[in-house]
């Protein structure tokens, strides 16, 4: 049984789900009403160790003229690893509507 206690205008949890750790940081104001959320999610949390993984595949499969399949599945294979929630949105649509576009460090698209 959960006693109700005093009224409390901050609140924070956290929980540990399938893909990460989620953390929950929540202000309320005297309605009870949220006047700030702050979640930090698995795709935050494992942002710089999916970048270097994603730069890693693209330095095995990627040859600098062609968006090939085999980069692409590697990629979403790279992205699943880190974040299922991410992964199971990029299929909410029956497809993986990744887009890979690659540009030179001028900025110049080499392939769109």
């Amino acid at each position: 049984m959960v006693e109700k206690g005093e009224h409390q205008s901050e609140g924070i949890g956290v929980i540990e789900a399938l893909c990460d750790t989620l953390f929950h940081h929540y202000q309320i104001n005297e309605e009870g009403l949220v006047t700030q959320a702050n979640l930090i999610v698995s795709t935050t949390s494992n942002n710089q160790a999916m970048n270097e993984s994603v730069r890693s595949v693209a330095n095995q499969y990627l040859d600098g003229h062609e968006i090939t399949e085999a980069l692409l599945n590697h990629l979403e294979v790279t992205v699943w690893a880190y974040d299922l929630c991410l992964s199971c949105a990029m299929h909410a649509l029956g497809k993986i509507p990744l887009q890979v576009t690659l540009q030179d460090v001028n900025e110049k698209w080499l392939i769109n």
